[in-house]
């Protein structure tokens, strides 16, 4: 039985995943909340081999945040949509060999008419994600006008045009969906210049990034580092960033690291975002997801951290309760003359600083701290966000 998707004609919505599949590209799919009907559609198209390598619909929240190694800030939003296509693309990365240009990743989230009312709008937003491009797409559908069936033919067909294109197959976007809805389709694309490509495919460990927002190679390891999300930038990072640059009497460099320990790596939307709140600031990009690494990049630097992100160093639980890789990454920051200088915060309501903190002799050998008379901010990203 035929799949239906969309406007499109039974033959043209062949012929199109045919096109698809003859790309020579390589898919790998993650989509929740609606829109799954995309991979019967590309699957019951033969050939569908040479192009999908996998599918996958992590609809329970537990799935998704498993899909993506930890906790989502919103289910439903451009970001995680970008988060999933870079998931998927990294997963395409392990199951096949061919070139990394020729590989992609689509992701997609939606929050669709269902039997209980919502809040928020209806919405979908999907992303692909390639070596070189990260693209996104997102659609506001008026709450109450279709039924839950036609709401997930949109979503389907969104999908379905996003791998489309991801194939470098052109699609009629209004052929698809009706005419209006692919009018208020927003669109929002980064096309990676080539360091950054270098970066996410392993083949450059850092770069510089100036003011310019051009990028260069290191040519010496900053005095000062200050590694972070900066999702976004706020008052307590410029108050933390003076004051280091005070106290060692060096110019402080930010860092942004694209790989995290078991999250995907950031997209290109992401880091064009973050350097964005970053602009003439110097910044150091990153592959280095440990501190461990980030000493082999920055020997002798000095780290600017919240005594949040000095406890994670010293505890087990990040080491899978194993003291002995601690204690070694540890050791290494050790080796390459790195410190800490570490700054208090407000955890739980409660303001905390060295002192309150548990840490491994020998990293606490390795850190300065500053006292709170000189430094507080009850301020986070995480809360700036979910504001």
């Amino acid at each position: 039985m035929a799949v239906r998707l969309g406007r499109m004609e039974e033959n043209d919505r062949q012929r199109l995943v045919e096109r698809i599949h003859e790309s020579g590209r390589q898919l790998v799919l993650s989509v929740t909340g609606g829109g799954s009907g995309a991979i019967p559609a590309l699957l019951a198209v033969p050939g569908a081999s040479a192009s999908v390598l996998e599918a996958t619909v992590p609809y329970a929240a537990a799935a998704l945040e498993r899909w993506l190694g930890g906790s989502v800030d919103q289910f439903c939003s451009e970001r995680t949509a970008r988060a999933m296509a870079m998931a998927a693309f990294e997963r395409a990365r392990q199951l096949s060999d061919i070139e990394p240009l020729s590989m992609r990743g689509i992701g997609a989230t939606a929050s669709l008419a269902t039997t209980r009312p919502k809040l928020g709008p209806h919405r979908v937003h999907v992303a692909w994600q390639a070596a070189e491009a990260t693209v996104a797409l997102s659609c506001e559908l008026v709450k109450g006008l279709r039924s839950r069936g036609d709401e997930e033919e949109i979503a389907a067909a969104l999908v379905l045009a996003a791998a489309a294109e991801a194939c470098g197959v052109d699609v009629d976007l209004a052929a698809l969906v009706d005419p209006a809805i692919a009018a208020n389709v927003q669109r929002r694309e980064q096309r990676a210049p080539a360091v950054w490509t270098e970066m996410l495919l392993g083949r450059r460990n850092s770069v510089a990034i100036y003011g310019s927002g051009s990028a260069a190679d290191v040519a010496s390891a900053p005095a000062i580092l200050f590694p972070g999300a900066f999702n976004p930038l706020h008052e307590g990072h410029e108050q933390m960033a003076k004051l280091a640059a005070e106290k060692v009497g060096a110019p402080v460099t930010f860092e942004l690291s694209i790989t995290n320990v078991d999250k995907p790596p950031l997209d290109f939307l992401e880091i064009a975002d973050r350097l964005e709140e970053l602009v003439a600031k110097p910044v150091l990009m990153t592959r280095a997801a440990t501190f461990a690494e980030k000493a082999t990049l920055a020997p002798g630097c000095v780290f600017v951290v919240g005594i949040d992100t000095l406890a994670r160093i010293g505890d087990v639980r990040y080491y899978r309760g194993d003291e002995a890789p601690r204690d070694a990454a540890i050791e290494t920051i050790g080796k390459h003359g790195c410190r800490f200088l570490v700054f208090g915060r407000t955890i739980d309501g409660r303001f905390e600083n060295m002192a309150d903190v548990e840490l491994p002799s020998a990293l606490r050998q390795l850190c300065d701290d500053v006292p709170e008379s000189e430094f507080r901010a009850d301020v986070s990203s995480t809360e700036l966000r979910s504001n």
